[in-house]
């Protein structure tokens, strides 16, 4: 008999991306895409008040901005925060960022450039952007809605657009230590930068997910942590903010194709 549950899976990834950031302190959190930001501001309403975040525009807040018409809500700024402050805090390492990738391998490296072959794609996205700069400079995470050998690439991914750990890539005498990568948040599992020269590991998985599925789901050999736990349920406290923050549910959209997603019963 499966277990009833009072969230959803859009939810459960929310509160897991919120722990990406727990403990770092007073840092520029960004979460780029919904369920990041609304992890974001999770972290900052509940186990990290220190963490700093924008409206998304020109202001820090202290309180984050809800997703979608915001009705009457008036947000509270406490200082201007303009993008010349924003790469500042990037250059420095003085922020955090969970982004969505195309691709990622085995040693985080990430692509969200080209599919296919660089000359001639199968399909183009929008170009690196700032991910070269961003993944040397600071800490990042990464968010996959649907957990799939096609985003979980064997080999390389397609255009390193995102720096990682692969050992083939790093020359003698090369800083590695500017690196950070944090934590992988997928519809399957939880994941973390601790394997062998910094592989690809899980350190928990969600409920009714084993092994199995998420190796196979995989495109590379995968550790997993001994004992590997499940990824921990939404407290009713931050079920009530994710709600408040996301009225509109725009949670739910950005989780497809995946039966436990957004059922009473996982």
């Amino acid at each position: 008999m499966s277990q009833p549950y009072d969230y959803t899976l859009a939810e459960l990834m929310v509160t897991a991306a919120s722990d990406a950031w727990r403990g770092d302190g007073e840092i520029l959190a960004s979460g780029i895409g919904v369920i990041p930001r609304l992890g974001a501001s999770l972290a900052k309403l509940t186990h990290t008040p220190e963490l700093l975040m924008t409206d998304s525009e020109a202001f820090l807040v202290e309180e984050p901005v809800p997703l979608g018409p915001r009705g009457d809500f008036e947000p509270r700024y406490s200082g201007y925060m303009g993008f010349e402050r924003v790469f500042e805090c990037v250059w420095g390492g003085r922020r955090h960022v969970m982004i969505g990738p195309t691709q990622i391998d085995r040693f985080g490296q990430t692509n969200l450039s080209v599919v296919g072959d660089y000359a001639k794609p199968k399909a183009a996205m929008l170009g690196v952007r700032g991910l070269p700069g961003n993944s040397i400079n600071h800490a990042s995470s990464m968010l996959v809605p649907s957990h799939s050998t096609r985003v979980f690439v064997a080999g390389e991914v397609d255009m390193v657009s995102g720096v990682g750990y692969n050992p083939a890539r790093w020359g003698e005498g090369m800083r590695q230590d500017y690196v950070d990568l944090r934590r992988i948040v997928t519809d399957l599992c939880v994941m973390d930068f601790g394997g062998a020269d910094h592989a690809v590991r899980v350190i928990s998985l969600h409920p009714g997910v084993t092994r199995e599925q998420v190796a196979g789901a995989t495109g590379f050999p995968l550790e997993f942590l001994a004992d590997t736990p499940v990824t921990r349920a939404p407290t009713p406290d931050e079920l009530a903010i994710i709600r408040r923050l996301d009225p509109h549910e725009m949670r739910a959209q950005q989780i497809k194709g995946n039966p436990p997603a957004n059922r009473a019963e996982l």
